[in-house]
Formats: structure tokens, sequence, C-alpha cells
């Protein structure tokens, strides 16, 4: 009887650790190791913007060809799931909290919009001013954020996008790419490529920006996308280097993992607990992915949409 009853509590005490949102793995090693997910050139080397929608299904931009988005189901199957209109090429991709798509569209200076049920894409924003809206954010009101790199001047702005479709300039600074809005949505991340900083802004209610200022500085390799965990803690993918830095939400680097291409591109974060992140990959044109300690971000705040 005794036996029966600790049986039960020890039953009673795995599925709370589960459902409190710790992690069960049966090593250590089996955290922050990165393996295929799609082949060799499933996607072009503009394989970018990897995103969860809200069933689960992975989306990265340039599937097969460019203009294109392609699709992981849950089961790991890919395939295409829509072609842009003609010119436009993705970059990043985001959820809104109605569940659409909203695609940096670089080429044609457009933020697009994707309803997941009909497949219709429709133009939400446009502005010629931007050298390109490249990585885009998202905060807790559904207003964008959107970072605007020029290459060959080495400089770049942000730019928020209103719900309504209006945008306003926030700042302009070095070669612009990642950027993300923290859980508690009253701080968005930015890091410059070029120039290899990560800046770290205060942002209000109404999505203005203050106070900012360098978190962390790499020594050599540049950065591309980046996403917070629910923890805060932001992962940079070091286009170049092969690696996804770890740093804490005020800058510390906490560890690096090593992908298998030398490319990553972006970053997002999913599966069945929120705990593998997807990257994209530009020299092997694919995806791998990898197991890590905290949900993301975004996936967290999709299961309270």
């Amino acid at each position: 009887m005794v036996f029966h009853l600790n049986n039960k509590i020890a039953k009673a005490l795995c599925l709370s650790i589960l459902l409190s949102g710790s992690v069960l793995i049966s090593t250590a090693q089996e955290l922050f190791v990165s393996s295929e997910l799609t082949p060799a050139k499933s996607f072009t080397s503009g394989a970018e913007g990897p995103a969860v929608g809200l069933t689960g299904t992975v989306y990265a931009v340039n599937y097969g060809k460019q203009g294109t988005i392609g699709q992981i189901t849950t089961n790991g199957k890919a395939s295409l799931f829509i072609e842009l209109p003609a010119g436009s090429i993705g970059n990043g991709i985001r959820f809104d909290s109605k569940g659409n798509m909203l695609i940096a569209d670089y080429t044609k200076h457009n933020i697009l919009k994707v309803n997941m049920l009909t497949k219709a894409i429709s133009v939400f924003a446009h502005n010629s001013r931007m050298s390109q809206p490249n990585d885009i954010a998202i905060d807790n009101k559904d207003r964008l954020y959107a970072s605007d790199p020029n290459w060959k001047e080495n400089t770049g702005r942000i730019w928020r996008i209103d719900t309504n479709g209006k945008f306003t300039m926030l700042d302009s600074m070095g070669t612009t790419n990642g950027i993300e809005v923290s859980p508690d949505n009253k701080f968005l991340y930015v890091n410059e490529s070029v120039q290899r900083k990560v800046w770290k802004y205060d942002l209000n209610e109404k999505g203005e920006i203050s106070n900012k200022r360098l978190i962390h500085e790499f020594p050599d390799f540049g950065m591309d996308g980046m996403r917070c965990d629910a923890d805060g803690n932001l992962y940079i993918t070091r286009h170049g280097k092969g690696t996804v830095a770890k740093l804490s939400p005020a800058g510390k680097l906490i560890r690096e993992i090593s992908t298998i291409g030398k490319l990553p591109s972006n970053i997002a974060f999913g599966g069945k607990d929120g705990r593998t992140a997807y990257i994209t990959l530009q020299d092997k044109g694919n995806m791998e992915s990898f197991r890590v300690d905290k949900p993301g971000r975004e996936w967290v705040m999709s299961k309270k949409k």
C-alpha cells in the first residue's frame, strides 16, 4: 500500500513538473545540440525569417526558389506554402494576435499580410522611404518594429508600424538587423550587423523608445536575426561564425550554440512545448533545430491568445 501511494505521488510530481514548464530531458547534452531539420538546398541562399504559426507549423522564406514561403509541418514534412506577388521577396516573418502572417517584403518596401485560411496576400503597409524592411518584431498590441539596414552605407533605421499601417521612424544608427521585443513589452532590442553591437531601449505603452544603451559588443563576425525566450534571454544568430549566441537580458553572454552550417540567418521557437529552436542556414540552404531550456516569448504569447 505504501509503495502504491509513493508511486502515485511520483507520477503526480512528474505531471506537475511537466505542467509547470520545467524540462524533463534525460541528459543535459540533449539541450543546445543542433541537427538538420530539412535537407540541404531545400531553401535558397536567401533562407530567412523562420516563424511558427498558431498550429505549430514552421514557416520560412525562399523555399525552393526566391519569392516563396515554405512550411514544415509538425510531423516534419516540408513543402511550398505560397508564392509571393511577382518581384516580392520576403525576409522576416511574424504572426499577429489574429493568426495573420506578416512578411517583410524587402524588394518592394512592403509589409505583406497573409490570411492563413484563404492564403490571400495583401499589402498591409508600404513605405518607399525605407531602404528595406528586413527583420520585424511584434509587441502585445500587434504593433510591428522593423529594422531598415542600408548595407552600402553601413547605416540603418528603426521603424514602428502601427495596426493601421502608419510608419513612424524611431531611430537611426548602424546597420540594423535583428530586432525583438522583451516578454514584458518594456524593452526593444536591436542589433547592428556590421558594427557587431546589441542595443537595448526602453519601450513605453505608446510604442515609443528611449534610454538607448549598449548591452553587448562582439569582437568578431556579424549578427543577423534574434528572438527572446520567455525569461527575456536573447538568442542571436552569428552569421559567419556558425553559432547562436544566448545573452541574458542585461547582455551577458551565457553560451554559444554551434550550428552545422556557418551562415545562420534567423531563429524562431516552437514545438509542442515552445522549447525547440528553428534556424535558417544560408550556406546550406536548409533549416536546423535544437532544444532549449525555456520556451520562446512568442510561443508563450500564442498560448494566451
